[in-house]
């Protein structure tokens, strides 16, 4: 393999070359071009693009305090990373993974109560429904309730 040529094909194509008398052609038939009117062109566009734009100078000044900077920036420039070694950074990527391994087996664990729910003939998944109810010690008028109940149950002889 010594002494060949690898032939690469090159990264940037040339245009292609038009002929010399079609320009020319275009011209004569109506059709206008950029090169065949450059006054034109220069008369389109004004000689100064930001004529009519009326800045304040106040407005372009920009103050950089601490206190505007957002807490994110202000809190991870303000500490430094303690470089870890192999052995914590190790430690650290294995918890990550059981964490994630133990949160599968949660949301499959979830999963399957929630099926079993679903599968409870006429009434479906009644969870939704408890949650949404209040709790009985939550409910106005309660201990005023439980007195009429025992006055009615207990005989007054």
């Amino acid at each position: 393999m010594v002494g060949k040529v690898v032939k690469r094909p090159r990264l940037h194509l040339v245009a292609p070359k038009l002929p010399k008398g079609f320009g020319q052609a275009a011209a004569e038939e109506g059709v206008v071009t950029a090169r065949a009117s450059p006054d034109k062109v220069q008369a389109f566009l004004p000689s100064n693009i930001f004529a009519g734009v009326k800045i304040d100078p106040k407005t372009l000044v920009k103050k950089l305090d601490a206190d505007s900077r957002s807490i994110v920036s202000a809190v991870k420039g303000e500490e430094e990373k303690v470089p870890l070694s192999k052995k914590e950074k190790m430690k650290l990527h294995k918890e990550r993974w059981l964490q994630k391994i133990e949160d599968i087996k949660l949301a499959k664990k979830l999963q399957k109560a929630e099926m079993k729910r679903k599968a409870t003939p006429v009434v479906g998944d009644m969870n939704p429904l408890m949650e949404a109810l209040p709790e009985l010690s939550d409910l106005p008028g309660e201990e005023d309730g439980d007195k009429l109940h025992s006055d009615e149950i207990s005989p007054e002889a």
